[in-house]
């Protein structure tokens, strides 16, 4: 990592050449490949609870233990389930995307990427 006083601002040229470069395209693709089925998933069981709660009040009365009724338990789920959500993406950036966002990251504050040179040429250098 490059000390605070040594470093300079990176021009947008840097940036754009960033942001075409092959590695974050896959960053990009690791991303979403976890978020968009997380979050359609997660919509889906939401709204499901308030399409339940609104049109099925009996079902969600329905009791499961003592006064605690069904309703109340996949209301708590809905809880249980953004914090799983949370464990999930944090270990599957640990693994899969913060290799990449380093190694870019490094590579951006030495400069790398202002000739527009690839991982692969700037280890040839």
């Amino acid at each position: 990592m490059t000390a605070p006083n040594d470093r300079r601002t990176l021009t947008p040229e840097e940036y754009r050449h960033a942001q075409d470069s092959a590695e974050f395209i896959e960053l990009r693709k690791r991303f979403r490949s976890f978020v968009v089925p997380t979050t359609v998933a997660f919509l889906v069981w939401y709204f499901l609870y308030v399409l339940l709660s609104t049109y099925a009040p009996s079902l969600m009365e329905t009791k499961v233990l003592g006064n605690v009724n069904l309703g109340i338990l996949l209301g708590l789920g809905q809880f249980v389930t953004t914090f799983l959500i949370t464990q999930l993406y944090v270990r599957h950036a640990a693994r899969s995307m913060d290799p990449i966002a380093e190694d870019m990251r490094e590579r951006l504050e030495q400069h790398e990427f202002a000739a527009g040179t690839s991982s692969e040429e700037a280890g040839r250098a």
